[in-house]
């Protein structure tokens, strides 16, 4: 049967626009759009359709404007980065050899309606290519949708699954719904399960009008409201198909290529893919490099736009039978590298069970080893000891270089389910983090839609959302074999992305080789090891807390002269500015005045019930993230808490954890400290913790070079009284406790860019006087202010700020024109060299360290990191071998031109050892 496509061209145009990243080519011109458009066509013209069509909206008004004025009246004006990739498009589509139709006083939909009715009673299969849902009214024998993007094929049982109705009632479905994108109004408050209710209980449109009277609550009210417009909307929503086109299968013909002109638009976009594609040529060198659109310099250029075989569905094989898993293996054991990933039944991977495997070699083959699939009428599977008997020799193979994304968490489950994964060489998620930590998320599904145009499918698409969730485990195999192999496939795909740029850049390729990688099996074992917590004393704590809380609670009340809700910002709101009269300093964002703690820290010099709000929600906050939570974080296999760290979330390279987070549990306060007395060391081991003494002054004393301030570190000195003492101008010994605190302010202040305003808030002096101090340390710390100078310049004209180590920040906004966002940039590139490069040193510490434990697990474990500090369990007896060893190491882990000093305390519990 011949075969009819029809494409909407304006569909993928803005899909295309809003899926992809802001490419452009070697002049600035943008491309992104105008990429993934190209590469839908050359998929469809790989299908070899018969006859095709791209269909375009002609500019003009239409017969929906004539019956409704407000048609489309809220719809933004196409945005500039936009409209300059229409004609270039156009031009694309033409040497493709595709028929370009536009009609006036009809929209594109109508054009393809027309076409796809008239094609099926020429006895054509007629194939819609689109994302727009408003086509699901077309689906019928003969006619089915397809998302060349995802790859999604809708039929008519499609249809159903996703709208609970039949393709005959999406009109009455949408008129009900409304369109907010067309400014069609629909029934307010009645979403699409609503609408099919009433539809598969009325039988139609018409018929849940006629009923509207028996349909009660609000919805039903809403429903009795816009009864005048429905009949009007279903006009306005319904598919023209009777369209006057002298057209037909016969002048939809696709034509030749024009290979000159397409040579010569691919040369000048940079698609070097299509350009290989067309003939077998290398691309021209001018062409070859696309670049960010101007403005955003400070983003790295990809290589060139995502190469179309990179962004095509993969073909999947699901592995039910012994030969089938022993083909396979002989595959991973000859293959350069093994993407690999798990899927499980939780996402805690020190408790999850493993579900199954999945495997690829080669981009867009993979296969899926179901083990653990429980659901009626799920086929056999394979043993699962058995499976992982025989894929041990290839996975703790270290040389067989293993990759993946995220790959902690497999190392986790493999090694809970007795196989250590060795050679764990790459991950795609770290490589992106190291080329540019702000570019984007770095999960699988945001890396895939940015870096290859591939729309992945996802977790809910196939166990569903919400209360509806199921486990992976009760996911059928039909379902599971795709998205699971897919995983391994995106992540192959994205490592042949990443590995040339990061190979181009000597410093992100030793970033990436010698911190990141490495640090991966030591989270590993740090995360596996976790930490003893006393719930007991947890308990007891939180009742303390509890009863504090009651206490300040009832002074609040006193002070506010009646009872109210603390956790209430409306009443809130009322107490402290419409019943005390105090005066709000910081607004929301409607105006109204705010609660939050700035908005409370702002008024507390004026009245004592802001700062008694602030001591209940600080006790509130440690009672319901630690003393309550923690105990509840046991885990029972262990008997421990077991932390995830997690390597690309900061932005400056840090270390960040969650569940529990323990880089928030406050250790300036008495009970942030209490806190951390239930963190424990089992009998016969004691707590031992070594943290980096003022850490990021030294690194600005040695990018600074400033001669006082590395005097002063070598001299062993009290860094904040030196500071006082150059400031105020008195000796070491004449420095007051006052000078001293203002020192340090102004030391930690100028490295995380405090203003004159912020110090004097701090101080309670005048702006003034802070300015005078301000201005003093610069003229005792030269050094310092050209650094900052030098920094900031530098930032404007690269883009970014480098660690001492080579790790890169990118300011996307320190060139911007906003002023408030520009100076928000210049402080972060201040600052994050500093604490870019106290991240390098505490893994690079890290590292060295485990790599000594390694032949002492039997006497002491790393068990947590914390911001500068390293935290050990060790037998009594080892601690001071222990502790000579680790300080050596950590000191040696950074080159500075002052020395790293390290402070080191032994305990019962972590408090104790500080």
């Amino acid at each position: 049967m011949s075969r009819l496509v029809l494409i909407d061209g304006s569909s993928y145009l803005y899909r295309a626009f809003h899926a992809l990243p802001p490419l452009s080519n070697a002049e600035g011109e943008p491309t992104g759009a105008l990429f993934g458009v190209v590469n839908m066509l050359r998929q469809t013209l790989k299908e070899k359709p018969d006859c095709a069509a791209f269909v375009m909206d002609a500019s003009g008004p239409t017969f929906r404007d004539e019956l409704y004025p407000e048609y489309k009246a809220q719809r933004p004006p196409m945005p500039d980065d936009l409209r300059a990739q229409v004609e270039p498009m156009l031009e694309i589509v033409e040497a493709l050899g595709f028929p370009i139709l536009r009609v006036s006083g009809v929209e594109a939909d109508d054009v393809i309606g027309t076409l796809a009715l008239q094609g099926v009673d020429d006895g054509l299969a007629v194939t819609v290519s689109t994302s727009d849902k408003d086509f699901a009214q077309l689906v019928r024998p003969g006619i089915e949708l397809v998302n060349t993007m995802t790859g999604t094929v809708t039929d008519r049982e499609a249809v159903i699954a996703k709208y609970a109705v039949p393709p005959e009632r999406i009109v009455d479905l949408l008129a009900l719904m409304g369109d907010t994108v067309d400014n069609v109004p629909g029934v307010d408050k009645c979403g699409p399960k609503t609408a099919a209710k009433w539809l598969n209980e009325y039988g139609s449109l018409e018929g849940v009008i006629e009923n509207a009277a028996s349909i009660k609550g609000k919805v039903g009210d809403n429903l009795r409201a816009a009864l005048d417009r429905l009949p009007l909307n279903k006009q306005l929503v319904t598919i023209k198909t009777d369209v006057e086109l002298d057209l037909g299968c016969p002048q939809l013909k696709l034509r030749e290529r024009d290979v000159e002109a397409l040579r010569v638009l691919y040369t000048r976009y940079g698609f070097n893919a299509a350009l290989r594609d067309l003939d077998g040529q290398a691309p021209a060198a001018n062409g070859a490099a696309a670049k960010p659109p101007s403005g955003r310099s400070s983003t790295p250029a990809p290589a060139e736009a995502p190469d179309a075989a990179l962004a095509e569905k993969g073909e999947y094989e699901c592995i039910l039978d012994e030969a089938a898993l022993t083909a396979w293996v002989a595959r991973l054991e000859q293959a350069e590298l093994i993407a690999f990933d798990t899927e499980t039944d939780a996402l805690d991977a020190m408790q999850a069970n493993l579900v199954g495997l999945s495997f690829a070699v080669e981009p867009g083959e993979a296969a899926y080893v179901p083990l653990g699939h429980e659901y009626p009428g799920a086929p056999a599977q394979l043993d699962r000891e058995w499976v992982l008997e025989a894929l041990r020799p290839v996975l703790t193979d270290a040389d067989k270089p293993k990759l993946g994304q995220h790959g902690k968490y497999d190392l986790h489950v493999m090694r809970r389910h007795g196989v250590d994964i060795a050679g764990y060489a790459e991950d795609t998620m770290l490589e992106s983090y190291v080329l540019n930590s702000t570019a984007s998320r770095h999960d699988m599904d945001s890396l895939a839609l940015r870096h290859l145009g591939y729309d992945t499918i996802k977790f809910s698409d196939v166990a569903g959302k919400g209360a509806r969730q199921i486990s992976f485990a009760q996911v059928a195999l039909e379902e599971a074999t795709p998205y699971a192999a897919e995983d391994a496939d995106v992540t192959l795909r994205l490592h042949r992305v990443f590995a040339p740029k990061l190979a181009a850049d000597a410093g992100l390729q030793k970033v990436y080789r010698e911190i990141e990688m490495p640090l991966v099996p030591v989270l590993a074992r740090i995360e596996a090891t976790g930490v003893l917590v006393d719930a007991a004393e947890l308990r007891r704590q939180s009742g303390v807390l509890g009863k504090r809380m009651h206490e300040v609670q009832q002074q609040a009340y006193e002070l506010a002269g009646r009872s109210f809700n603390l956790d209430s910002p409306k009443q809130l709101q009322a107490i402290l500015f419409d019943e005390l009269g105090l005066k709000a300093v910081v607004k929301t964002p409607k105006g109204a005045p705010s609660t939050n703690e700035e908005a409370l820290e702002a008024i507390a010099e004026d009245h004592a019930l802001p700062r008694l709000i602030l001591e209940y929600r600080g006790l509130a906050k440690l009672r319901s993230t630690y003393t309550e939570k923690l105990p509840e974080m046991i885990n029972p296999a262990t008997g421990r808490v077991h932390t995830s760290y997690h390597q690309a979330v900061a932005a400056t390279g840090r270390l960040s954890s969650s569940d529990p987070n323990l880089q928030n549990i406050p250790i300036r306060s008495e009970d942030g400290r209490r806190i951390r007395q239930a963190f424990v060391a089992p009998p016969g081991r004691v707590v031992m913790a070594c943290d980096y003494s003022q850490i990021e002054l030294r690194i600005m004393a040695h990018l600074s070079g400033d001669a006082g301030l590395i005097a002063a570190f070598e001299a062993g000195l009290d860094i904040h009284r030196a500071t006082a003492a150059e400031v105020f101008g008195a000796s070491l010994e004449e420095v007051t406790g006052d000078q001293r605190r203002a020192a340090k302010a102004i030391n930690f202040g100028l490295i995380y860019g405090m203003s004159a305003f912020g110090l004097a808030r701090q101080l309670g002096i005048g702006r003034g006087e802070a300015q005078d101090y301000i201005a003093t340390y610069f003229n005792r710390y030269p050094g310092v202010r050209e650094f900052m100078d030098r920094t900031r310049e530098q930032a404007r004209e690269r883009g970014y700020v480098e660690t001492v180590f080579g790790r890169r920040l990118y300011l996307n906004d320190i060139n911007a024109r906003n002023q408030a966002l520009r100076a928000g940039a210049e402080r972060a590139a201040i600052n994050a060299p500093m604490q870019g490069t106290a991240a390098d040193i505490i893994k690079r510490a890290m590292l060295s360290v485990d790599a000594w434990l390694a032949e002492h697990r039997d006497r002491a474990d790393m068990i947590m990191q914390v911001h500068d500090e390293l935290v050990f369990e060790a037998e009594a007896g080892f601690v001071d071998t222990l502790r000579e060893a680790v300080e050596a190491r950590m000191q040696a882990a950074g080159e500075l031109r002052v020395p790293l000093l390290v402070e080191t305390g032994v305990g019962a519990n972590w408090d104790e050892a500080h």
